[in-house]
């Protein structure tokens, strides 16, 4: 299934947070929104999740749904979200108990995600007992768990240390290596768009409106640490949000 943002403008009073913006998200790729504070990245993403409406434009949803779609559109958030008396299995099986799925069904959609995750060896533990990475892992396979046609991903790295964040890198490349999804992933780190993206949506400061789309061919299996040409598109990006990126801050600053 692709996604279309329409013309989306929003306000929120006399404010107004984006102007005039028109996307694709394609089916089997991650689009990264980038974009300096304030600018509406989060915003945009309630819209495609449906909390929100906005002022003006249509989100359309386009294709057919992944075969066994409970979720068509699923958030993966930066705080992890998980109910700390649930083991991991109870957190994934939570979301799937919600559209009535049990038994043998349910057991194999976990023991599915589990194995995808990395984390067969951690059902029954209690999130109390997990570092931030592996809190994190079980959100990604709690999302996995109802076959989203998109998985929406606000910030998912950004309350990690930089190790657990380049391993959960990893981790997201070698799950959409094995089993290609679609994603808008919201990030205010250019070191993860440029590893994660297949298209990067640079946004300009509030209101925000798309400034640049970049397209990156490089596959995600062969990028890495250190890569020179994502170093390049990363120094691209930066040149073109830093003057911007200074603007809000100091507008946020003097608020």
């Amino acid at each position: 299934m692709d996604i279309r943002l329409d013309r989306i403008s929003h306000s929120y009073g006399r404010s107004e947070i984006l102007r005039d913006i028109s996307l694709d998200v394609p089916s089997g790729q991650i689009v990264c929104l980038v974009g300096p504070s304030g600018c509406g990245k989060s915003t945009l993403l309630r819209f495609l999740g449906g909390l929100e409406r906005p002022s003006a434009g249509r989100v359309l949803q386009l294709g057919t749904r992944p075969r066994g779609c409970l979720n068509p559109l699923t958030y993966v958030f930066q705080d992890f979200a998980l109910l700390p008396w649930r083991t991991v299995r109870g957190n994934i099986s939570l979301v799937l108990e919600d559209h009535g799925v049990k038994g043998a069904a349910a057991d194999a959609i976990i023991e599915d995600v589990l194995s995808r995750t990395k984390l067969s060896d951690f059902a029954e533990a209690l999130p109390k007992q997990l570092s931030g990475g592996m809190k994190q892992r079980v959100a990604i396979a709690r999302a996995l768990a109802v076959r989203p046609a998109v998985m929406l991903m606000d910030e998912p790295l950004s309350a990690l240390d930089s190790q657990t964040r380049e391993l959960l890198m990893d981790d997201l490349v070698a799950l959409w290596t094995r089993q290609p999804f679609t994603a808008v992933y919201v990030t205010h780190n250019l070191a993860e768009a440029v590893r994660l993206g297949h298209k990067i949506v640079v946004l300009s400061r509030r209101p925000g409106q798309i400034r640049q789309i970049v397209d990156i061919e490089k596959p995600l299996s062969e990028r890495s640490y250190g890569d020179a040409d994502l170093e390049a598109i990363q120094k691209h990006l930066w040149e073109l949000m830093r003057e911007e990126a200074r603007a809000a801050d100091e507008e946020l600053l003097d608020v």
